[in-house]
């Protein structure tokens, strides 16, 4: 799967792999028809936002395998009733075709069709997408017709209309009204891509009212699968001249799919889209989907337009009975993604509904207790009491909130320090859900990040994900570049973008996913603070205060440092935080215990399963090895001194230190730096104190060797 995604990167046809996923399924792994099919379909089919077309394009591969194949008109009819028919059930399949199974089998079609235990299906699904695209629409509408005579005579009422339906050249009203109820039923089932087929061909048959019924299915189908596109497409056509109780019940919709297009969610608009009735069912729907946009507002980092809407879910929850539940999770929720926990309500509904899964495994990580974060978030299964979830209900079971959980449980994983095993269920996820979708990008993050700690580099599965987010969505490309050039050594290129980065601001995601230490707390201009548990904040802590020991008292500094440590769970906090350990102590001429230090930090990055880290380290080592004396290591610039001073002087200082270390007189940095000799003196005594030396010869050789180890 991975290289059909490095070839489909290569052709500048990427999908996104839950997309690759359904066209090997459906192509039959054939890598040339793979290849040929994703050529024919728009960027937004291939990214997961629009539907794939139904049946998928007979290209060249397809007719090419086929070519041979002679049919008679019996089994033609038999073939074309496998590729129309909703399932696999044999028994329908039987009365259809009028021969027995064991006749099947043994006939000339045998070697194309599996039957087993009560199921018939194609050996290859590719025989589907070409028996459909050699029949004409004719043929195609016969076999629909006997079809819906079998079901109706097995009481199948949906399948009986689906097929009634297709077989019609003219509208049929009345089929439209089972159709619409078999759609919501089969997205509240976490079915949706079949449920978005269904309220697709009621829509082509429904009039009046029904026709907006249909819609509103198909646009709510498109939503729960993260058809971000196809959703807002079909969901905006209710808007502003649809009835009132569609408009309402489409919006939360409308708003998650446009969030995800555009980046940002609207301020709330009550007089052009709020009930205007007393309604408590139009007031439920208003209000969670003010809910909703709460939400992704606090996801997105915009506190202003969150505390807008959670007002908005504050008056309309007031009108609705049993509104309370909708309300608390909606703040709680929202509060908690901008980096706020306390300010919440507190509590949750019961364990067993999604959205109180994610916030108490997200409170319980934040309380460092990661282990049973997982346990609640894994809280799922046939013994779990089926309850609607107050603020999800109709799409607990939908791919776009199953994607929320895999993401929390990719976050929590590589919190804790699991990196290797967070990246494989990262990638299993990507195959399976839409994961771009999730807490606006963290997937894509998540999976940049997690193919650096591993690979050294992106991989096929992250970079296709970056390629399959909506242009409004941002990640952090400076951080990733950063850490891929310091692991591989290119300390200048890492230092580079790490202070671009900073000087942007520094953005981040409002998680915190391990990188590059120097920005805030705080991410998005100060607007929410970054989450992350306790021991990752004091791994953080551990490496500042290993950057600023001083040259007196570096030793016990160090051991108290080491002690601290032992407050770190996550093997991989710990491994960063040893190897800064090791670096310092390389600068101070500890070789000894700097090896040590740096020997425990490759055996913690191996335990973690981030081997591109452990291998950065080990390269290190085996530099010293091969040149004797670490500190007789080339370096050809003070990139890596400046990153590291600049943890612990002020700007101006760093600019007057690097100066003085570059051996300009006091003078000449007055001439530089545009200031009185006095000032360069003043900054320059601050440097010495920080830094714990005496003379510019002494800053100058702590300088040299900060650069050869940091």
């Amino acid at each position: 799967m991975e290289s059909l995604l490095d070839d489909l990167l290569a052709a500048r046809v990427s999908c996104a792999p839950h997309v690759l996923t359904v066209l090997v399924e459906q192509l039959h792994g054939d890598r040339s028809a793979i290849l040929q099919v994703a050529e024919t379909l728009t960027a937004a089919q291939r990214h997961g936002v629009s539907s794939l077309p139904v049946p998928l394009p007979c290209v060249a591969a397809i007719s090419d395998a086929f070519r041979a194949l002679e049919l008679t008109a019996e089994d033609r009819e038999l073939l074309l009733a496998l590729a129309l028919h909703l399932d696999d059930r044999l028994a329908p399949i039987l009365e259809f075709d009028g021969r027995s199974a064991a006749e099947i089998a043994e006939g000339s079609l045998g070697v194309h069709i599996a039957i087993r235990a009560g199921s018939i299906r194609l050996v290859d699904p590719r025989l589907a997408v070409w028996v459909q695209s050699t029949t004409t629409a004719g043929q195609q509408a016969a076999v629909h017709g006997r079809l819906s005579a079998v079901f109706d005579a097995r009481g199948d009422r949906m399948q009986r209309d689906w097929h009634r339906a297709r077989a019609s050249l003219q509208r049929r009203p009345a089929s439209a009204s089972t159709l619409i109820r078999s759609a919501r039923e089969l997205t509240e089932t976490g079915r949706p891509l079949r449920a978005l087929r269904l309220a697709d061909e009621a829509a082509a048959h429904a009039t009046g009212a029904a026709q907006e019924m249909a819609q509103l299915a198909a646009g709510v189908a498109a939503a729960a699968a993260g058809l971000s596109d196809e959703a807002s497409a079909r969901l905006s056509r209710l808007f502003p001249a649809g009835a009132e109780r569609f408009r309402l019940q489409a919006l939360s919709g409308r708003i998650c799919a446009q969030a995800f297009l555009q980046g940002t969610v609207p301020d709330p608009a009550p007089a052009a889209f709020g009930p205007r009735t007393d309604d408590g069912d139009n007031w439920l729907a208003w209000s969670r989907a003010a809910a909703f946009a709460a939400i992704l507002s606090a996801e997105r980092g915009d506190r202003r337009t969150m505390r807008l809407w959670l007002d908005t879910v504050h008056d309309g929850t007031a009108r609705v009975a049993d509104g309370r539940a909708l309300h608390d999770s909606a703040v709680e929720l929202s509060w908690l993604l901008i980096g706020e926990p306390e300010s919440g309500p507190g509590e949750a509904p019961g364990v067993e509904v999604p959205s109180a899964r994610i916030v108490r495994a997200l409170r319980a990580a934040l309380e460092d207790d990661i282990d049973g974060a997982l346990r609640m978030l894994a809280a799922d299964g046939p013994c779990v009491p089926a309850d609607p979830d107050p603020l999800l209900t109709g799409f607990e079971h939908s791919p776009v909130v199953r994607a929320y959980l895999a993401v929390t449980e990719v976050l929590l994983l590589l919190w804790r320090g699991d990196v290797g095993v967070a990246r494989d269920r990262m990638i299993a996820a990507s195959f399976d859900l839409p994961v771009t979708i999730p807490f606006a990008g963290l997937g894509v993050i998540l999976a940049r990040r997690l193919d650096i700690a591993v690979l050294g580099e992106l991989g096929p599965v992250s970079r296709a994900l970056s390629t399959a987010l909506p242009a409004p969505v941002r990640f952090d490309l400076l951080v990733d570049r950063s850490i891929r050039s310091s692991l591989a050594g290119a300390f200048d290129d890492a230092e580079s973008a790490r202070r671009l980065w900073l000087e942007l601001g520094a953005p981040q995601s409002g998680f915190a996913v391990p990188g590059i230490d120097g920005a805030s707390t705080r991410s998005e201009g100060n607007r929410r603070r970054v989450l992350r548990p306790p021991g990752m904040a004091l791994a953080s802590e551990l490496r500042r205060r290993s950057a600023s020991m001083t040259e007196s008292g570096w030793r016990v500094q160090r051991q108290e440092i080491r002690d601290a440590l032992r407050g770190v769970r996550s093997p991989f906090e710990r491994a960063t935080v040893e190897s800064a350990i090791g670096v310092q102590c390389a600068i101070r001429a500890d070789h000894v215990a700097a090896r040590a230090h740096l020997r425990t930090a490759i055996g913690l990055f191996e335990i973690s399963g981030a081997s591109a880290w452990a291998r950065s380290v080990q390269d290190r080592l085996d530099s010293w090895d091969r040149l004797g004396d670490p500190d007789a290591l080339p370096s050809d610039s003070m990139a890596a001194c400046r990153r590291t001073w600049s943890e612990l002087l002020t700007a101006r200082e760093l600019e007057v230190a690097m100066l003085t270390v570059g051996g300009a007189t006091n003078r000449e940095i007055s001439d530089t730096l545009r200031v009185s000799v006095r000032t360069v003196e003043v900054h320059l005594g601050r440097v010495f104190a920080k830094l714990d030396v005496r003379t510019r010869v002494e800053l100058t050789v702590l300088a040299h060797r900060t650069n050869r180890h940091g």
